[in-house]
């Protein structure tokens, strides 16, 4: 099936940029744009699309509040933020209005084919930098709690993904792109996202956030 989008920002360069990327996919149909938060209101009641691509900071109403309100009256409709900031704050505000994924302006294409991707098929998606500050975020908390992360026993989960899928996981506990972890262990960027398919689908989750946020409540992983 076809995937309707909607890009939301009020920087009309960006806008087609992102929309060159995406028309590359045959099953996406940007269906609609716009320039603020108050105008994707209008978009998604009129044209209905399945995923919002929508910049965080934006004249009238931003992107955050315009996920919000999106989300109250269209839950159906997904959000994908984009933004500048990687800060653990702002990423974590985003989540908690709905919206289901969270990119930043530093990706590249085929970072955001991936996102609308998964996002259209009901996971949720973080750029890798941002799950990298999210983990961080989660082990100063535990930190200050009962020291959890500083005593846990690191146990590889050998009995269900390969030496090569542990490796994977770690790096994209580490916040590693598919084209990182590709690099650090001298392999095709296509071989790196097979390894990822295979995890997620031995783990049973989703994304690849779920699938670390897993990992670190397991112990499979390093939170460095």
């Amino acid at each position: 099936m076809t995937t309707k989008i909607a890009i939301i920002d009020d920087h009309q360069l960006f806008r087609e940029g992102v929309k060159r990327i995406l028309e590359f996919e045959t099953l996406f149909q940007v269906v609609a744009e716009g320039d603020d938060g108050s105008e994707a209101m209008k978009i998604v009641e009129e044209f209905n699309p399945d995923v919002v691509i929508m910049d965080i900071n934006m004249p009238h109403m931003n992107g955050v509040e315009a996920t919000r309100c999106l989300v109250e009256k269209h839950p159906h409709t997904k959000v994908i933020i984009l933004s500048i900031h990687d800060d653990e704050n702002y990423v974590t505000h985003a989540l908690q209005t709905g919206a289901r994924g969270y990119l930043l302006k530093e990706m590249d294409g085929d970072a955001l084919i991936e996102a609308v991707r998964v996002v259209a098929d009901g996971g949720s998606y973080l750029h890798p930098k941002v799950t990298h500050s999210l983990v961080n975020e989660y082990r100063r908390l535990s930190n200050q709690t009962d020291n959890q992360i500083q005593t846990i026993e690191i146990r590889r989960p050998l009995h269900l993904l390969t030496r090569r899928e542990c490796e994977v996981l770690q790096m994209l506990a580490d916040g590693k792109s598919n084209r990182a972890v590709g690099e650090s262990l001298f392999i095709s960027e296509k071989t790196v996202k097979n390894h990822v398919s295979n995890l997620l689908q031995k783990m049973n989750v989703n994304d690849r956030t779920q699938a670390v946020v897993y990992a670190i409540k397991n112990g499979w992983v390093e939170v460095r």
